[in-house]
């Protein structure tokens, strides 16, 4: 998609959400607009795809984080709505990354930075910037860290 494409896509799908009446998905696209251009204001800057991405990350993180106290407080309906409007917004997401693939970037990168040396704790960092890289948007960093951990452990 150009720099434009993905924000194009998301006010078109705001614009379809409003003709359906789907009050859900229309409020969460809102929201995400808002923090595009509220990050679009405060860094005075004209967002990328990338960047977008990032932005979509955080809110499902943030939402991640709401269910968790929500179901901690035994709010469930809560709990339903911050799920719905995650499902809304991996939309914007790119494709997942496969099990395979995932193991096969991680394995590539912990073989690179063991080759240039690198052992102990340092070693997780350089294999995560690594691993961020070729998987940003694509996988769960929370994730990828612990099967890193691992593959280093």
């Amino acid at each position: 998609m150009s720099t434009a494409g993905l924000k194009q896509t998301i006010t078109d799908d705001m614009k379809a959400a409003m003709k359906a009446g789907d009050a859900t998905r229309l409020g969460t696209i809102r929201l995400l607009l808002a923090a595009l251009k509220q990050r679009e204001v405060d860094e005075r800057i004209t967002l990328t795809d990338p960047d977008i991405v990032g932005v979509v990350e955080k809110l499902i993180k943030q939402r991640k984080e709401s269910i968790a106290q929500y179901q901690a407080g035994n709010r469930p309906e809560l709990a339903a709505k911050e799920q719905a409007e995650i499902d809304v917004l991996r939309a914007y997401l790119p494709a997942q990354a496969d099990e395979a693939e995932i193991a096969a970037v991680i394995e590539a990168a912990v073989a690179e930075v063991h080759a240039s040396g690198v052992k102990g704790g340092a070693a997780m960092g350089k294999v995560m910037a690594i691993v961020k890289g070729k998987l940003a948007g694509r996988a769960d960093m929370a994730a990828l860290s612990a099967r890193v951990k691992a593959a280093l452990g």
